[in-house]
């Protein structure tokens, strides 16, 4: 016998999740496909009367949860199993990314998802819960909270404004996401805080962020822009996903390297997605460039979203950076190629153009863009880490993330710009 969720859209039924047999399927609710402001949850799971089977559905639903660790304790917490999505979902899938809320058949979604039920916690219960999130990610099974974010680390969804931090509950949207430090990953709140900052500072527009510290205790609050404001003064959700939902790719497998996207595939989808695309399009381009001169290796095909504010989806704020090629312990693999690369020490001029041109853009206006990100990252980097009001002078992680910025800049500048570089790099064996 088959189990449902109805799956809401802002305040909307638009559909039911079904779980038969071990496997997932989606369908469309009537009501839903004949509303003359119709649109489709996901660029993957396109309006239709039909129903989704398992290989079309899972990709953007279990995309809606926690990845590795934490998907295994959440899923522990509630006594089921860590495979099955729809359970997890039916527990947590009250405030996920975006505007999709999970409901059991026949109920109405909470009054208080258009309302304001928040409880407001001391400093004191804010270190508890940063303390208590590593054992009960989400704060799963705590009362009043079904919270879902998708993701390997540690976090929270929470509202903050502007003092006091609080807890969402019964279906509340919330306004910022709490990110602790990484456990056995060094200083990770001050390398993201400062990446955040660097691609605020070069004019990126990434998700507005800011290291907070409440009794000693620092993590990092991360404006949510799939939150709004409405004319009512009550906060209101916004539709987004990830590139991995957009192309119908699983979770797990979000890596290159595993058969997940490449960036010639995250263009493509961006292009044939997005009206006027060519903005977006350079946006994005940046967005490589950037996570590549700060050594963010882990930037995969869920670090990117499409953010649905209108009546075509935009390419979402840059979020999740952080220059993990600061720690030699990690993988100094990045996670989709540049050109036909994975280390970007190997990464030529031949490599960049390839990457442009799997982007649909000209050599020669890809090859200025880099150059220009190149030149104006380090001085930036240096005019942010001497700014005075931040937590960034005189860190040792701050430091050393800008000696490997100045590091790769010069590299990069290097081969675009030399033509004996040049020469020599072509000369070698073809890769």
């Amino acid at each position: 016998m088959a189990r449902e969720l109805g799956v809401w859209l802002f305040t909307d039924r638009v559909g039911t999740l079904a779980l038969a047999d071990g496997r997932l399927s989606f369908c469309y609710a009537p009501d839903w496909l004949s509303r003359p402001d119709v649109i489709a949850l996901s660029a993957s799971l396109p309006l239709q009367a039909g129903l989704f089977d398992d290989r079309m559905t899972r990709p953007f639903f279990a995309g809606l949860l926690p990845e590795g660790r934490m998907r295994h304790l959440i899923a522990q917490q509630f006594q089921v199993s860590d495979q099955n999505d729809f359970a997890l979902l039916d527990r947590i899938g009250g405030e996920c990314a975006g505007a999709v809320t999970f409901v059991a058949p026949g109920q109405a979604l909470p009054a208080s998802a258009r309302g304001n039920d928040v409880q407001w916690l001391s400093d004191e219960e804010v270190v508890a819960i940063v303390d208590e999130l590593p054992r009960r990610p989400m704060l799963a099974g705590k009362d009043g909270l079904r919270l879902s974010l998708a993701g390997a680390q540690d976090k929270l969804p929470v509202v903050f404004d502007g003092a006091l931090i609080g807890l969402p509950r019964n279906g509340t949207p919330s306004s910022h996401i709490l990110k602790p430090a990484i456990h056995a990953v060094e200083d990770s709140v001050i390398n993201e805080g400062f990446c955040m900052a660097l691609a605020e500072a070069m004019q990126l527009k990434p998700a507005k962020s800011e290291i907070h510290t409440v009794l000693n205790r620092s993590f990092l609050l991360v404006e949510r822009y799939d939150r709004v404001v409405g004319v009512d003064g009550h906060r209101q959700r916004l539709h987004q996903e990830d590139f991995c939902q957009a192309l119908g790719v699983v979770p797990e497998m979000k890596y290159q390297n595993e058969g997940g996207p490449d960036l010639a595939q995250c263009f493509d989808l961006v292009r044939r997605v997005t009206r006027p695309s060519a903005p977006q399009i350079l946006r994005l381009f940046d967005y490589v460039i950037f996570n590549a001169l700060i050594g963010n290796q882990d930037a995969h095909a869920k670090n990117f979203s499409l953010l649905y504010s209108g009546k075509t989806p935009i390419l979402a704020p840059f979020y999740d950076t952080l220059s993990t090629a600061a720690y030699p312990t990690l993988t100094p693999k990045m996670a989709m190629k540049i050109g036909s690369k994975y280390a970007f020490s190997e990464v030529q001029a031949r490599h960049w153009e390839q990457f442009a041109e799997g982007a649909g853009l000209a050599k020669a206006q890809a090859r200025r863009r880099i150059l220009e990100l190149a030149e104006s990252l380090p001085p930036t980097a240096r005019a942010l880490q001497s700014a005075s009001g931040n937590s960034f002078a005189g860190n040792a992680m701050v430091e050393r993330i800008i000696a490997l910025i100045e590091q790769r800049c010069a590299l990069t500048i290097g081969r675009l710009t030399d033509p004996a570089a040049e020469n020599k790099a072509a000369a070698e064996p073809s890769s």
